[in-house]
């Protein structure tokens, strides 16, 4: 999810780097729409783990007092750091999908940068060319699963759709990773990009517009 995650993770002891997932990220998205209730966007917010928390502001040098409150030139200095290290193709970990087919977003634009009861909270915008939803799925996740995303609240979607959230199966994505070379194996999730198996799936469903 981020590249400067391999320069963190040695920090941490070998017996717990070696594990997947190194991260632990609840996700919240609202849905942004035009006045003709078309899709235009996707706010996205990351609430990092503790533990990674505080990795972070380590390497940043932020919050040197250790009390987990930032000043506005450390949010300042906060601000997208986990924007900055996309490579070329990388999707954001956020997947959409319009009637099956794949919806493409528009690069991020950090908004809002903070800590929150000891954790790093991120906020970020995804444009979407406008859209009518109808039958949306949504999956965020980290491909490399280096981060496990928990998606615990949407918002922002008209009183005409309906949702269901299907979370993963944890110990069949278990089975099938370890059907391609190995749970834990660090060549594995790298190579073959498992974290869609571990993936929470959102179906949207909206009624046509009268």
């Amino acid at each position: 999810m981020l590249r400067k995650l391999l320069i963190l993770l040695a920090l941490i002891p070998a017996t717990i780097a070696s594990a997947h997932p190194h991260v632990f990220v609840d996700v919240s998205l609202r849905f942004l729409s035009d006045t003709k209730g078309r899709l235009t966007g996707v706010e996205v917010t990351w609430s990092y783990d503790d533990f990674f928390s505080l990795l972070v502001l380590e390497d940043r040098g932020l919050d040197p007092d250790g009390d987990m409150q930032l000043t506005e030139k450390e949010q300042a200095a906060l601000m997208g750091f986990d924007l900055e290290y996309w490579e070329p193709g990388f999707e954001g970990a956020l997947f959409l999908y319009d009637e099956g087919e794949k919806v493409a977003l528009g690069g991020p634009k950090a908004t809002h940068a903070t800590m929150e009861g000891g954790r790093i909270v991120t906020r970020h915008i995804r444009p979407v060319e406008a859209l009518a939803p109808m039958h949306l799925t949504v999956r965020p996740y980290d491909p490399s699963y280096y981060a496990a995303l928990d998606l615990v609240e949407v918002t922002g979607l008209p009183e005409i759709c309906e949702t269901e959230l299907i979370q993963p199966d944890t110990d069949a994505a278990d089975q099938k990773v370890e059907t391609l070379g190995g749970v834990g194996m660090e060549a594995v999730y790298d190579e073959v990009q498992v974290g869609i198996y571990y993936a929470d799936e959102l179906r949207v469903t909206c009624a046509p517009s009268s």
